[in-house]
């Protein structure tokens, strides 16, 4: 049975993956790939935003990140794993959206001015920077099918991106896909269109008190097009009343992405951050059992409050016992809740039975990952036959896009006849 929704992620190609990758997205990614039609994407060309100064380690970490999710459970016949630059498609919809999206859309996005603030050691007075939003945008919308609804997992601090990504297509489908009736102009509907102009508030330049609202319709059609565009083709059919309706039609071009809210649980790091590659706070996928022990044992931070071995704890500030909650089962997380709370148990004795639990919990996606560090070949081959598959969706959709903007069907009938 055809699965009737699609969804579209992606990650930058930073290398290997933390378990926070691993909870704040692909364990929800596993879900996904059960129930919707997916698309998941190493997002090159976004590394280039922040980072373009040096590209030698992108295909490297490609094939990294591509390795952890295989490990983990994505799987190239239930999801279309596949890699941005490798579907040339995307950078051609964001130069034809570039062509339409006013620049303050883009410098009002949040976390462009977050970044500016956060990177100062980096270059990012470049458009690459400044129109990446667009550029996700192109990405999200490639895949979206006329019958299909278009679903985007990501937390609160991306959904501002999604909203973005909304405006676009109105605004694109508004340029694109409005169709006025031609026979509206065509001087005996002259009552529908003065009722029409009492409605509309015309643009400065066309404000002549001494011409009709109607003559001005009909010299300039172009209105109904700039009006909808200001209001929404919904709110424009509204305003012009239902009897006018008819006159009017508005392609859907571009499907519009709907914000797919997603569990992102933020796992602390070692030293109670957030877990990130810059911090070196992290637990990586593929880190050996050994190590994890020694990173949980003497760099894991516990309740700052408990100095002594008998000083009773608070395991709701702990990222042990975040962690335990994780990965161990419900007798352990109440043994180390109330072993803390009471001084019952010491932080080490915690550490080490949280440890197991981790070790034991990751076991399975270190023995895949293996499988798959022994033949790189075959996660090439994944990702290669996974950017033919995205390069078949991407060509739909360019179609529509060439045509709606540049009319090239209408115009090579019309060489035939």
């Amino acid at each position: 049975m055809a699965k009737l929704k699609r969804v579209l992620s992606g990650m930058r190609p930073t290398g290997r993956l933390h378990i926070g990758h691993y909870f704040g997205a692909l364990s929800n990614w596993l879900k996904l790939q059960e129930e919707y039609e997916c698309f998941f994407f190493v997002a090159d060309w976004h590394a280039l935003t922040t980072h373009y100064e040096d590209t030698s380690s992108v295909a490297e970490n490609t094939v990294q990140v591509a390795t952890d999710w295989l490990a983990v459970g994505l799987d190239p016949a239930k999801s279309t794993l596949f890699i941005q630059s490798q579907v040339l498609e995307h950078a051609e919809l964001h130069v034809l959206l570039s062509m339409i999206t006013p620049l303050s859309w883009l410098e009002r996005v949040p976390t462009y001015k977050e970044q500016i603030e956060n990177l100062k050691d980096r270059d990012l007075g470049t458009y690459g920077f400044l129109g990446y939003p667009l550029l996700q945008s192109a990405d999200i919308v490639m895949y979206g099918e006329p019958n299909q609804e278009l679903l985007v997992p990501v937390g609160e601090d991306q959904a501002p991106h999604v909203e973005l990504t909304r405006e676009i297509v109105r605004r694109f489908n508004t340029h694109f896909g409005f169709e006025a009736d031609p026979c509206l102009f065509d001087g005996k509907h002259v009552e529908q269109l003065r009722d029409m102009g009492k409605r509309i508030t015309f643009p400065p330049t066309l404000q002549d008190a001494a011409l009709p609202a109607e003559e001005t319709l009909a010299r300039n059609p172009w209105i109904f097009k700039w009006w909808a565009a200001q209001i929404g083709f919904e709110n424009f059919l509204q305003e012009i009343g239902e009897p006018n309706e008819k006159y009017f039609r508005m392609q859907a071009v571009l499907r519009e992405p709907a914000y797919l809210a997603a569990e992102t649980p933020r796992l602390p790091g070692l030293d109670g951050r957030r877990m990130a590659k810059s911090y070196g706070n992290a637990i990586w996928l593929s880190d050996p059992p050994a190590e994890i022990r020694t990173k949980i044992l003497k760099h894991m931070v516990t309740d700052p409050q408990r100095v002594r071995r008998t000083d009773p704890g608070r395991p709701e500030v702990c990222p042990v016992f975040a962690y335990h909650k994780l990965f161990s089962r419900p007798d352990v997380i109440a043994w180390s809740d109330q072993g803390c709370r009471t001084a019952g148990i010491g932080c080490v004795e915690c550490k080490n039975a949280m440890a197991d639990n981790l070790i034991k919990w990751i076991e399975p996606i270190q023995t895949r990952r293996k499988e798959f560090e022994a033949h790189p070949q075959q996660v090439w081959d994944i990702l290669d036959a996974g950017s033919d598959q995205a390069r078949k969706a991407a060509k739909r959709t360019m179609q529509r896009v060439r045509n709606a903007i540049f009319k090239w069907d209408h115009a090579r009938k019309a060489a035939k006849t």
